[in-house]
């Protein structure tokens, strides 16, 4: 019974959201540097959507938006970047818990409307200066946007901690990520367009946000996934240097980009499939979007391939993010982690320690295996069976390496985090993103993932009291946590964060020499 009283509390809780009253007009409008816009007040949260932060051409560098004097209605999610439907995992041919417990949400898509943002605060009226929370989106760097996930909506958060959250969509993929400096002329700066995206529209936080009651000076920048790693990128961009003062990297953490070198030479053999000079008069404006991935293709059947990601070009990224730590956040401090499962989406079987162990042998060899077990068993001596075979190592190892360059930097500290609470409801485990309701405070909104059990209420504010600690001072200690030191080589301390959570130091040491994925 007290159980089933819990459980309708935190459900009444989730719909007193729905419950106040939603208003727009005069008293929602802001008046940014390019024109005046006009949202709605949800409660007492005025949110902002689909504000355009820049202009792009096709495959050139973003520059600011043009000036308006006409009130602009900001009220809907702006489109999405094109992209493919690979990522989402939730049309009628997915397997298992993850497409049905994610819920993607399918947007529309525009090449040359999705430079926008999104904003939630308290307030636009008072002259306090609140912190500022930039969410930047997973899907790698080809898919995925600032509402592509029910638990990206910043309303809670922005509530339950008295800040400002802020989202974005850029550009993706071939349209973001494509080098074409080979090419010369005006493409000598087109490359990692969507970082470049990314930077502009931090600039626009910085230029705008106090309008909406938020610190530029005080602004953290964080990612899941493809997230994590475009805040380990921008983390080592000179262009980005002052424009946040925290980042947060989960499940995402990225110490090299690709090579300059070699993704420059993408750009003339483009430039030559689709029937254009491999010089700086290449025109590609006229191709549809299908037609560049068409031609993309071709290459890659003969052997071209391009690498669509960020670029360590010299110049926008003049170093790899973490191989070392670049000096250009050195004085930013980190909070860093992954989940316990990531990529392994079903934990439902049930098995003896036997047969766990004779699986880790069929796949690694007998010598191999037998040292990866023992390592395992050291790392988590009060693991089930079936978790010998659902761990992760490759995003933890990542994870680790990141915040020992960070460390090694002798600046800012990094406080590194492992995510292991599992929901009751299905096989999902401590899987890729599990963390995503929690820390946005969005539970309710998740609510397929997680269970909404009373036991993943009551997470959610232990969760997103953290990030919010760390969030406004640089520090994840919050009430509810053991003392969590920053990583260093020497102690190598990491909270786990479950039902119980625990400070443990280099717990995982012989597991993590071990880091290829093997899964």
């Amino acid at each position: 019974m007290k159980t089933f009283v819990m459980f309708l509390v935190a459900a009444f809780s989730a719909a007193n959201v729905v419950a106040q009253p939603i208003t727009a007009g005069e008293h929602t409008r802001v008046e940014t540097i390019y024109g005046p816009i006009e949202g709605y007040q949800d409660g007492g949260i005025f949110t902002f959507k689909g504000i355009r932060y820049a202009k792009a051409e096709r495959f050139m560098p973003p520059q600011a938006p043009d000036h308006f004097t006409t009130v602009r209605l900001c009220k809907v999610w702006g489109p999405q970047a094109p992209q493919g439907e690979s990522l989402r995992w939730n049309d009628q041919n997915s397997q298992g818990d993850y497409g049905f417990g994610n819920q993607f949400v399918i947007e529309p898509m525009d090449e040359r409307g999705c430079l926008v943002l999104n904003v939630w605060t308290p307030s636009i009226n008072d002259s306090k200066r609140r912190p500022v929370f930039v969410w930047i989106h997973g899907g790698g760097y080809s898919g995925g946007s600032a509402h592509d996930l029910p638990c990206y909506e910043g309303r809670a958060l922005a509530e339950a901690g008295d800040i400002v959250v802020v989202s974005l969509n850029h550009r993706l993929n071939v349209l973001g990520y494509i080098d074409l400096t080979g090419l010369g002329g005006k493409y000598s700066q087109s490359v990692n367009l969507g970082m470049q995206d990314i930077v502009k529209a931090l600039e626009w936080v910085r230029d705008n946000i106090s309008r909406f009651g938020g610190d530029p000076s005080a602004v953290t920048i964080a990612g899941q996934s493809g997230g994590g790693g475009k805040v380990s990128t921008l983390l080592a961009m000179p262009s980005a240097k002052g424009l946040f003062k925290r980042a947060i990297v989960q499940s995402g953490s990225t110490l090299r980009q690709a090579d300059g070198a070699t993704t420059s030479k993408f750009g003339p053999e483009f430039a030559k499939e689709v029937g254009q000079p491999a010089d700086g008069s290449a025109d590609f404006s006229r191709l549809t979007y299908d037609e560049i991935n068409a031609a993309v293709s071709r290459l890659s059947a003969k052997g071209i391939r391009a690498n669509f990601s960020p670029v360590v070009d010299g110049t926008i990224l003049p170093q790899h993010p973490f191989d070392p730590a670049s000096p250009v956040s050195k004085d930013v401090p980190m909070l860093i982690g992954t989940d316990f499962n990531e990529f392994t989406f079903d934990i439902s079987r049930t098995m003896t320690w036997e047969e766990a162990e004779a699986s880790v042998r069929r796949r690694m060899g007998n010598e191999q295996g037998q040292k990866f077990i023992d390592a395992f068993h050291k790392a988590y001596p009060k693991a089930e069976p079936k978790e010998l075979t659902y761990v992760d190592t490759g995003f933890r190892a990542g994870a680790v390496r990141q915040a020992a360059a960070k460390a090694a930097q002798g600046g800012a500290p990094a406080y590194l985090y492992l995510f292991t609470w599992k929901p009751e409801s299905n096989a999902l485990g401590a899987s890729h993103g599990m963390e995503l309701p929690f820390m946005l405070h969005n539970v309710s909104l998740q609510r397929e993932m997680t269970g909404a059990s009373p036991a993943a209420y009551k997470f959610e504010k232990l969760i997103s009291s953290i990030w919010l600690a760390f969030i406004k001072t640089g520090n994840p200690n919050t009430k509810g946590l053991p003392k969590w030191e920053p990583y260093n080589e020497e102690t190598g301390v990491t909270m786990i964060l479950d039902n119980k959570c625990e400070a443990r130091q280099h717990h995982d040491r012989e597991l993590m020499q071990m880091s290829r994925s093997i899964w």
